[in-house]
């Protein structure tokens, strides 16, 4: 549910601390009501996020034999933080080494039956042996032998370097397979290792080791813990007042530390089904927050005006239940507990009040954090 509430204009400064004066029959401190000019905002809840934040998940299957470490824990970018078991893909790539030689070993062979070919060519080379046989083959056998059509030598020969070239580019081929093979190895066995991709911090740890995972499986999650951000999701119809660089306020759900916060990103597309678009603010260096924390942030309204809202200090609020109280003091000189909707803490130490008093009310500074008997309720 949005609540509006009212940052204070610059311009319209007004003492907070006018009107301190002491109640006649409590004994308590008081504060005298005032109000300040100020522009109307809405409070919009948001969540801590991390800066960076990704989740490592398993690329191959096997069993996780390696983490880093546990959950807070600090590692440089390039670190190890988790690996999987690759004595399987480790044998394989001894195969395909092996391939690789092999290949390698036919290649240098086609090579040199090539030149072989070249310079003494198998068509030449006749079956007759030596002496009067062969010199009567190569004077009369062969020429009669392509004169009457029965063969051709040169054909051959062209045949026979053709073959030593198919030798050649098929060794070649299996030489490259080998080599390509090596290579997707060496890619999952680079899956098998998750490395840090940034400096960081292990956020939640989904396995142990030992443990079996299969590809698409979370291992652990991984953030940038040195820049925080708040992310929210803002009504469409305040999207106008905001722009990149603007300095807003945020209260934290830690002791209700008001911090500014500049807008980091607005994305540019709203979500069709909630009509809201995602903000990301930066939260200054250093402060005491951490990812999943609650946090209000006030947007200005760009379509209300401007009104005079009544300012109290912080410590005078005191909550029953889930609800804002102070303590105001009646036309008797007693204190009542009155219900209020607070708006934006201011300067750290005083509230806007949205409704519940009026200029000119007497409330308790300090009230006790108990209520007296003799003290009456009021809800006006």
């Amino acid at each position: 549910m949005l609540k509006k509430i009212r940052v204070v204009a610059l311009a319209a400064v007004i003492p907070f601390f006018a009107g301190v004066a002491q109640a006649a029959n409590t004994g308590f401190d008081t504060f005298t009501v005032t109000t300040r000019t100020s522009s109307v905002q809405i409070s919009l809840g948001g969540t801590v996020v991390p800066f960076k934040e990704v989740t490592l998940s398993a690329q191959i299957p096997g069993r996780v034999k390696y983490i880093a470490g546990l959950e807070g824990e600090s590692f440089d970018s390039g670190t190890l933080l988790v690996a999987i078991d690759d004595t399987e893909l480790l044998a394989k790539r001894r195969a395909a080494e092996a391939e690789y030689s092999n290949a390698d070993a036919a290649l240098r062979n086609a090579g040199v039956q090539y030149s072989r070919e070249l310079y003494s060519p198998r068509s030449r080379s006749s079956p007759g042996g030596m002496g009067t046989p062969n010199l009567f083959d190569q004077m009369f056998s062969d020429p009669m032998s392509d004169m009457m059509g029965r063969s051709d030598k040169s054909v051959e020969r062209s045949a026979d370097i053709y073959s030593s070239r198919t030798q050649i580019d098929k060794a070649r081929n299996a030489l490259s397979a080998a080599s390509s093979q090596i290579q997707a190895i060496d890619a999952k066995l680079r899956d098998a290792r998750s490395v840090a991709p940034f400096d960081g911090v292990i956020v939640t740890k989904f396995i142990e080791e030992g443990d079996t995972v299969q590809p698409g499986m979370p291992l652990l999650k991984f953030a940038d813990m040195r820049y925080l951000q708040i992310v929210v999701e803002v009504p469409a119809r305040l999207r106008p007042g905001l722009s990149q660089g603007q300095i807003l306020r945020a209260v934290l759900d830690v002791g209700e530390l008001s911090v500014p916060v500049r807008v980091a990103q607005i994305f540019p597309l709203a979500d069709p089904q909630r009509h809201t678009v995602k903000v990301k603010l930066d939260l200054p260096i250093g402060t005491n927050a951490s990812p999943g924390m609650y946090a209000r942030v006030g947007v200005p309204d760009p379509n209300a005006d401007s009104a005079a809202l009544p300012i109290i200090p912080k410590t005078a609020v005191r909550y029953r239940g889930s609800l804002p109280a102070v303590y105001v003091v009646n036309s008797s000189n007693k204190p009542e507990l009155r219900l209020i909707r607070v708006g934006e803490l201011i300067d750290g130490d005083h509230y806007t009040v949205l409704s519940g008093l009026s200029n000119g009310d007497t409330v308790l500074r300090n009230p006790p954090v108990t209520v007296t008997a003799g003290w009456s309720h009021s809800t006006e």
